[in-house]
């Protein structure tokens, strides 16, 4: 009999059903717990990311990644499905309810293959789709020539006004009635303002297009009323589950077409996936159960609110923001007048613990890899709990990192020394993870 408290001696293979990871994997083990260190010591800006629960935690990495089905709730390929079809339906039901539709597949492992299976659904190779520039703050899976959506489909792009940063309407109906698109997307990645949705409407109706939505970046403030719907609009609706939601990574597509949904459940499985992820899935129905408590209203309006309160105090240190402002979690900010490119101040942000992404902006001469700009967002903090004061500190502690570089990129160390204290010190204040 062994003395090792976690071995079984009954075990087919020594350690295999008892062994934690720090003793199975210590590399590994020690590469998780640096970046739990990272996380609980840096304030996380970028708009992608978020901070799960710890039910979230939990339903992600329990035992239901051992179980595999193909197919719908009852209907699988396989047997013992019992369990995970009450778990499927009730992620469904919870989605439906959220987002007062008709229809949800929960199964997509992310929002590109959610947007992947629309084009699916509704398009043939070749045929051709309007969306929102990359450059202009569209997501690569609208088009953007290095992804599948641009490779296999005909693309046209709308954009925003070079004099307020908000979208041109009457351009992308310009390019709409020139180009004649069959589906039109509204929604993207970079892009801080609200949507009209009942001028797409008004522009995919006048062409006999399909309009979808991608709701990613702002599809928790959907749920929490503090962003329009756009379900009353579309035709069909692609999110994430992480990012605004505060959930595991996945997607979604919602629809109140019956005969949409089911060309979309016949394009997610067998389409494009197998077997959903099923820990994924009871992942995605925790977070979406903690979408429909109350809390998450007022979470959703801190939100915004400290979004809006970053995005004033860095235009108060001098710095241009992209519209003037956010109606959502995020903000594009143009460095151009302060001489400085997106990833030299990302780089320098990280070193003081702020880490964010750079990003282009709209008319950007900048590569991809350099770029003009930052994405930042408020969602992070706020689940942290983050209140205004907190992000006016932000502000400020960015715009004397960025006010350093400016003076001199190789001298710039003092003033990182000094922003990573003073985040370390936010920091310790809101604490995550206690028992990890």
């Amino acid at each position: 009999m062994s003395n090792h408290p976690h071995i079984n001696s009954k075990e087919p293979h020594i350690g295999y059903f008892s062994s934690r990871l720090r003793e199975a994997d210590p590399k590994i083990d020690a590469a998780i717990c640096s970046e739990l260190s990272r996380q609980r010591n840096q304030i996380e800006l970028i708009a992608s990311e978020n901070l799960v629960s710890r039910a979230v935690l939990d339903a992600q990495g329990s035992i239901l990644t051992n179980k595999t089905v193909e197919g719908y709730p009852g209907h699988r390929y396989y047997g013992g499905a019992e369990y995970v079809d009450e778990i499927e339906r009730i992620a469904i039901a919870r989605a439906k309810l959220l987002f007062k539709c008709k229809f949800a597949n929960v199964q997509p492992h992310s929002g590109s293959q959610a947007n992947q299976a629309v084009y699916l659904s509704l398009l043939q190779p070749g045929q051709r789709i309007l969306g929102m520039a990359l450059d202009a703050g569209g997501h690569l899976s609208h088009g953007a020539k290095a992804n599948l959506s641009g490779r296999w489909f005909d693309i046209a792009h709308y954009g925003v006004s070079r004099e307020n940063g908000r979208i041109d309407y009457d351009f992308a109906a310009e390019q709409a009635f020139e180009h004649r698109p069959e589906l039109i997307i509204a929604g993207g990645s970079a892009y801080s303002r609200k949507l009209d949705f009942s001028k797409f409407r008004k522009i995919a109706d006048s062409i006999g297009a399909r309009l979808m939505v991608d709701m990613a970046h702002f599809a928790g403030l959907v749920a929490a009323g503090e962003y329009p719907d756009p379900l009353p609009y579309a035709d069909v609706v692609t999110t994430t589950t992480y990012k605004s939601l505060r959930g595991v990574r996945g997607g979604l597509v919602l629809t109140n077409d019956s005969d949409i949904a089911a060309k979309v459940d016949n394009a997610v499985f067998p389409g494009l996936q197998g077997t959903p992820l099923l820990h994924s899935l009871a992942a995605k129905a925790v977070c979406l159960g903690e979408a429909l408590k109350p809390e998450f209203s007022t979470y959703c309006r801190q939100v915004v609110a400290n979004a809006r309160a970053l995005s004033e105090t860095l235009v108060n240190q001098g710095l241009d923001v992209v519209s003037g402002g956010t109606d959502t979690a995020l903000m594009l900010v143009d460095l151009r007048s302060k001489g400085l490119t997106g990833n030299i101040v990302a780089e320098s942000l990280e070193r003081a613990c702020l880490t964010c992404n750079k990003n282009k902006i709209p008319f950007d001469t900048e590569s991809a890899r350099i770029t003009s700009g930052l994405r930042l967002s408020s969602a992070v903090g706020t689940t942290r709990g983050f209140g205004i004061a907190e992000f006016d500190k932000i502000g400020q502690i960015i715009g004397a990192v960025i006010d350093g570089l400016a003076r001199d990129p190789d001298q710039n160390n003092e003033m990182e020394e000094w922003a990573r204290s003073a985040v370390l010190d936010i920091c310790e204040r809101f604490p995550i993870y206690p028992d990890l």
